[in-house]
């Protein structure tokens, strides 16, 4: 009876859960469990834990990190299920005593005010929050006086990313700021004296970062008797998602159970993506070897989510890396369907087609909820967004805000709404904060003054240049006037307005380079309409919902089709995926292959995205896709190249198909169409 609820467990599984506990003792050594896609990984977790219970373990000295908060209520109600089982009534009372369960971050807040007294701080601290932080960052930076520097000083929002990137990976800053912020390096005595100070600021209010929760219990850990007090009071200390931890925890984890006994990690090498974060998929590779000869290793390989086809390819793709663990993922679910690869002439054919095959799915029973379209980037769904808007498909983007959201495509939006109509005081009055020395009230003052004349932008032009605005208000009244004069034409208007927003762009955002990609992917949209005005009409926005990680939250009753980065896709699945422009340039960025450990990080992108699919998989490649790092007076489409992660031996895994398919009829016509006026004979006849 007592082993009743192990018997729905496979034998891996099984093996994993039962590690380490016996009869006379349950404090096993270290166990490393692989767990692929798909393959239960949550489930197991929670019966190990359930079986340590049950097998007489104090659920008061088992201590489980997980990376959210809602990972560790769930794995608390799955381990009260698992116990009712066994326990019946008692379940209740036994999980409810599973008290350290929790994020890194949360656990180490609780300990550092238990200890607060042995470690010279006052256990009343407060914690700061990102905004917080940042904002606090920014109160230093201007009394230092780098707010106010003739050359352009990183941002608060940059200077805390540089100071949270040195703290969690355990790196010198001069590093740091070589590797991950190159452009900031000429700043580094700076950044010194403003991390000094912030941490005294920080210090003189009694607050703590979000940083500070786990630097704070690390440097605890480093004093012998702490770190055995704190180690000592749990027997197990179990860890999901190991694969996105940075080095910081590790070394926690490592001062916690410095042996290895009673301490087992969960994850997967292969989907570890979160490098910008700081993990290191070095952790999870590097276990085996930080506890020779003592660890074990337990490979969950059977997957519940994906049928074997998608399985194979996905197999193929991650096959390939240069370290991993070896492991091939399997299922009892066959098909017959082999994931499409389709090849596309560009992105806006690219949205079409992925729209029309939601379309279809949705007819033939499938809820658009159940289909997600996959991304590297934000803006790589822009044309598709729109085509999605075009067609009245409701959808719902993770991973930011929606792509018409974005702050810097309104402004770019307002110049054109602006030069179309100037008497829209909401476009004029974004429009006109953006230039230097141009606050609220300036802006205010200038379209009370230009309202009445009936022609607002002639009077734009004879209002003296306010104050501190500079060369820049000449700029923009020329800007505009152009616009207005229709000289340009549509859409090369759109190009004049981005010729003059990018200075400012690059004054306002730290990564400008990034934002640029955004504006170009608008001018490619742009040349699918006849003119401005019908342009700015069909693409009236809403303002931004949020800045959180969902956009554009739907009423509850309907049904919507999932938009996300890979990155906000991982744990999650739909019966049918397509993935976009799966092309060199996007997967792999062209921002991600400067070093071999940043391409594998791309592979591993692309085999998490794969294996989101459970029944139908797209991989999409657009033979000319549009990119931001191209000269800047040449054709902004490139011709693509197939993703170097799908190899010409992995082609066999895959249907291969062009899209559209060229019908007979289609063929006719044009061979009709070419056959009107044989351009080529009158060509050769001009000079007879």
């Amino acid at each position: 009876m007592g082993a009743a609820y192990l018997e729905k467990l496979n034998e891996r599984q099984r093996g994993a859960v039962e590690h380490g506990i016996r009869p006379d003792e349950n404090i096993g050594g270290p166990l490393l469990i692989i767990a692929g896609a798909g393959s239960g990984k949550t489930n197991t977790l929670a019966h190990r834990v359930t079986h340590l219970i049950v097998n007489g373990a104090d659920p008061r000295r088992i201590l489980l990190m997980t990376f959210s908060r809602r990972a560790a209520a769930e794995m608390g109600r799955r381990v009260e299920r698992i116990c009712s089982q066994v326990l019946g009534a008692k379940a209740g009372t036994v999980s409810d005593a599973l008290a350290w369960a929790g994020t890194f971050h949360g656990i180490g807040a609780r300990l550092l005010r238990e200890h607060a007294s042995e470690i010279g701080v006052d256990p009343d601290f407060t914690i700061h929050d990102r905004e917080d932080s940042a904002d606090l960052m920014n109160i230093v930076r201007h009394e230092l006086g780098f707010s106010k520097s003739e050359s352009r000083f990183p941002t608060k929002a940059t200077c805390l990313a540089i100071y949270s990137r040195a703290v969690n990976a355990e790196r010198p800053l001069d590093e740091v700021l070589r590797d991950n912020f190159p452009w900031c390096s000429a700043w580094e005595k700076q950044l010194r004296e403003l991390f000094v100070a912030y941490v005294e600021a920080k210090q003189a209010q009694n607050v703590l970062d979000y940083d500070d929760l786990l630097l704070y219990w690390a440097q605890m850990m480093g004093d012998a008797v702490l770190a055995e007090n704190v180690g000592g009071r749990f027997d197990h200390v179990l860890v999901d998602e190991y694969q996105d931890t940075n080095r910081l925890q590790a070394s926690i984890l490592m001062a916690l159970k410095p042996n290895g006994r009673g301490l087992t990690v969960v994850g997967d090498d292969a989907q570890s993506i979160y490098s910008f974060r700081a993990a290191t998929v070095r952790n999870i590779l590097d276990f085996p070897a930080t506890f020779t000869p003592a660890a074990e290793i337990i490979t969950l390989d059977r997957n519940y989510r994906s049928t074997q086809p998608i399985l194979a390819a996905a197999n193929g793709v991650i096959e390939l890396a240069r370290e991993r663990f070896t492991k091939n993922l399997w299922t009892e679910r066959e098909s017959a369907e082999r994931p499409q690869l389709v090849t596309v002439r560009d992105e806006a054919d690219q949205a079409n087609y992925v729209a029309e095959q939601v379309l279809q799915n949705r007819e033939g029973g499938m809820l658009l909820k159940q289909q997600a379209v996959l991304f590297r980037t934000s803006h790589h769904s822009g044309s598709l967004e729109v085509e999605l808007t075009r067609r009245n498909i409701p959808f719902v983007k993770f991973g930011g805000l929606k792509f018409l959201d974005s702050a810097h495509v309104k402004d770019m939006l307002a110049a054109l709404r602006f030069a179309q109509n100037p008497r829209d005081r909401v476009a004029g009055f974004r429009l006109m904060q953006l230039l230097p020395g141009v606050g609220p009230q300036t802006a205010g003052r200038v379209l009370d003054a230009i309202a009445a004349d009936p022609e607002p932008l002639s009077a734009l032009c004879e209002i003296p240049a306010p104050a501190r605005s500079g060369d820049g208000w000449t700029s923009f009244v020329d800007m505009l006037q152009t616009l207005r004069s229709d000289r340009a034409g549509w859409p090369s208007e759109i190009s004049m307005a981005r010729a003059w927003y990018e200075p400012h762009l690059e004054r306002i955002h730290e990564d400008a380079e990034v934002r640029k990609a955004d504006l170009l992917q608008l001018e490619q949209i742009a040349t699918g309409y006849p003119s401005r005005e019908r342009f700015l009409t069909e693409l009236t926005l809403d303002p931004p919902d949020a800045t959180s990680d969902q956009a554009g939250v739907p009423l509850l009753d309907e049904d919507y089709l999932i938009l996300s980065t890979i990155h906000s896709a991982k744990g999650q699945e739909w019966k049918s995926v397509f993935v976009l422009n799966c092309v060199d340039g996007c997967i792999p960025s062209d921002l991600g292959v400067g070093s071999t450990a940043e391409v594998e990080e791309e592979r591993r992108l692309l085999y998490v995205a794969m294996t989101r699919a459970k029944d139908s998989l797209h991989l999409i490649t657009p033979q000319r896709f549009f990119t931001h790092g191209q000269n800047a007076q040449g054709d902004r489409h490139v011709y693509a190249s197939r993703s170097r992660f799908i190899p010409a031996t992995l082609l066999q895994f895959f249907e291969c198909s062009a899209w559209p398919v060229a019908t007979p009829a289609a063929a006719g016509q044009r061979e009709a169409q070419q056959l009107r006026v044989d351009v080529r004979a009158r060509m050769r006849g001009m000079w007879r």
